[in-house]
């Protein structure tokens, strides 16, 4: 497993907190990645301007996409690794704005979590922090994939 996955893992059961980034007392899906940024590294690269459940959508700007750009590495979306981080568009013609890592892209894993097939790991509202199957519907929506910067690692 990767390391990036791993440490996502060490996440599943922080509660949904919108705008949170702490580890066991709540997230969402920018504060998980926010949070492996900062175990991975130390200090984040930018602190985030505050945002409402529909940021970017009323100007309709890929804030998400932008800023994860900046700081992660673009991969082309076929190929799926563990450790992946994966940018979402939740609805045809918004914007993305859902984040999360890829935990296994086939195989087994261990408790909690989807017994086989892929999987990632993301803060999702109402659910807190949780291993989800990578479904055909979720994959449908991933637009864009990520490695954090590997010489930081």
């Amino acid at each position: 497993m990767s390391r990036v996955a791993e440490a996502a893992r060490g996440w599943i059961g922080t509660p949904y907190v919108h705008q949170a980034s702490c580890k066991g007392a709540g997230c969402d899906c920018l504060g998980l990645i926010r949070g492996l940024w900062r175990e991975l590294y130390g200090t984040e690269p930018e602190a985030p301007p505050a945002y409402t459940m529909d940021w970017s959508e009323p100007q309709g700007a890929e804030a998400l996409w932008q800023a994860a750009a900046r700081h992660l590495l673009a991969k082309p979306l076929a190929e799926a690794a563990p450790g992946d981080v994966i940018l979402f568009r939740m609805r045809p013609g918004s914007v993305a704005k859902h984040l999360g890592v890829q935990s296994a892209v086939t195989g087994l894993r261990a408790a909690p979590g989807p017994a086989e097939g892929p999987a990632f790991i993301h803060a999702y509202a109402g659910h807190g922090v949780v291993e989800s199957p990578l479904s055909p519907p979720w994959q449908g929506r991933i637009v864009a994939r990520f490695l954090f910067p590997k010489e930081l690692i």
